[in-house]
């Protein structure tokens, strides 16, 4: 994790932590790194979440884009997966998008892609970090007619929609659908999309206000659509985050359906109809141990990676693969996308269902989940990395997996995006499962409070 960036851009809390400064000095850095070869006036397209944090940092990123020469074009309110699309479709230099995806309103985050659509590789963001950090002398301004202007992409939002409509291969007209906006990005995209689609659209958290993405809503808080589904008799529900790159699904009954069993059942479909790329999909450390046994009784070969979509692209392009994701959400249809897309990841599903002539719970069948537990523990800045090297921490974790055997596992890792270390434990017996991810949780928190 470098020093401005971690597994999915710059994050912090809006305009304290990621202040506009920071955010001036990051459209600076990136127009001069991503844009040193070129021989014409780049342009540089940012879209952005509903946070009302998102509309300032726009304007600071915006002047520090122009200040160093290049040309902004504003997309507006879009999902993560509209900027990657447009950035490739129509041949810009590099795109922006501002947003903390699933967290709180009070933060923010700039996520930052090239020509191609991709993510920056973590060398490139180390290249940025370092002009902005170590040598901010390097960064020179222009002035008179040199500087950049901004314009502003009419219809984006609407253009991506299109092309995600025209993805779909399966008649999914007629199916009740629910759709959780979780007040963000989606908000702009979900009801065109999937009423063009001929679904019977029901829309829920689709009222942004400024403060109000993610709050008791979207994927991160299921429980709202869940519960919409049963008391309406839906075909199926879908939950994005605020930046609608990750989706969550839930069955007619009201059953969550996590990334693990969304990745199962297209990816089941992909090989059934002979485009899983070298038979493979390619998931994460995270990954239910549920996962393991479908892909092997189904004769899928499995990919792992560390934890972050950057990670499961990186070895998605390096295998050559097409299908990869993450159990909260993030899926990747790399055939489609260059980067984890909800609402495709909805389409592509509800395209499954619909020549499957399944219920959504059938569908879902194909994956045995076992259970999980997962525990957060607050550290500060100053304990970053310090509970691998505490003798006591690390004996706990042994114990743990002694304790566990065959039939489970522990994983202990930091947070990219936020300062939390997760303790993960899969295990047949959930209460036995509990007691062992507290205890290594408390070991934690009184180890690293007397270091």
């Amino acid at each position: 994790m470098g020093r401005l960036f971690g597994t999915d851009g710059a994050r912090g809390i809006a305009v304290t932590e990621l202040t506009c400064e920071t955010a001036m000095q990051i459209g600076r850095a990136a127009a001069l790194v991503l844009t040193k070869t070129m021989s014409h006036k780049p342009v540089i397209f940012i879209g952005k979440d509903t946070r009302i944090s998102s509309d300032i940092l726009e304007a600071a990123l915006a002047a520090g884009i122009c200040s160093v020469g290049a040309d902004v074009k504003i997309l507006g309110v879009v999902p993560t997966p509209a900027v990657a699309y447009l950035v490739r479709n129509s041949n810009a230099d590099a795109g922006i998008m501002i947003s903390a995806s699933h967290n709180s309103v009070e933060f923010n985050g700039i996520k930052l892609f090239a020509s191609s659509g991709y993510k920056l590789s973590d060398e490139i963001e180390e290249e940025i970090e370092e002009l902005i950090l170590d040598r901010p002398q390097d960064i020179k301004l222009v002035s008179d007619t040199a500087v950049g202007r901004i314009y502003h992409y009419e219809n984006a939002a609407k253009t991506y929609s299109d092309y995600i409509k025209n993805i779909a291969d399966a008649d999914v007209s007629g199916l009740k659908v629910a759709l959780d906006c979780a007040n963000g990005s989606a908000s702009a995209t979900a009801k065109e999309l999937f009423s063009s689609l001929g679904c019977e659209c029901m829309l829920i958290s689709d009222s942004p206000d400024g403060t109000n993405i993610n709050k008791n809503c979207g994927s991160t808080h299921i429980e709202q659509l869940q519960e919409f589904v049963r008391n309406n008799k839906c075909d199926a529900g879908f939950a994005f985050d605020g930046d609608a790159d990750r989706c969550l699904a839930v069955d007619e009954n009201g059953e969550l359906i996590d990334g693990d069993k969304l990745i199962a059942l297209n990816a089941l479909e992909m090989k059934k109809k002979g485009i899983l790329k070298n038979n493979t999909a390619v998931v994460t450390v995270m990954t239910n141990i549920g996962f393991r046994h479908f892909a092997r009784e189904n004769q899928i070969n499995t990919e792992f990676t560390g934890v972050g979509d950057r990670y499961v692209l990186e070895r998605m392009l390096e295998g050559g693969f097409n299908i990869g994701g993450e159990q909260s959400g993030h899926i990747i249809f790399l055939d489609h996308a260059t980067t984890g897309d909800g609402q495709l990841s909805a389409v592509k599903t509800l395209c499954v269902l619909a020549d499957s002539k399944m219920k959504m719970s059938e569908l879902a069948s194909v994956m045995e989940v076992y259970p999980q537990v997962l525990v957060n523990v607050k550290i500060t800045a100053a304990s970053k990395g310090k509970w691998k090297t505490i003798p006591e921490i690390t004996d706990a974790v042994s114990r743990c997996e002694a304790e566990l055997g065959d039939d489970g596992r522990i994983l202990v890792r930091e947070s990219g995006t936020e300062p939390l270390i997760r303790i993960m434990i899969e295990g047949k017996d959930t209460d036995e499962i509990r007691r062992l991810a507290d205890s290594v949780a408390d070991i934690i928190k009184e180890n690293l409070e007397t270091c």
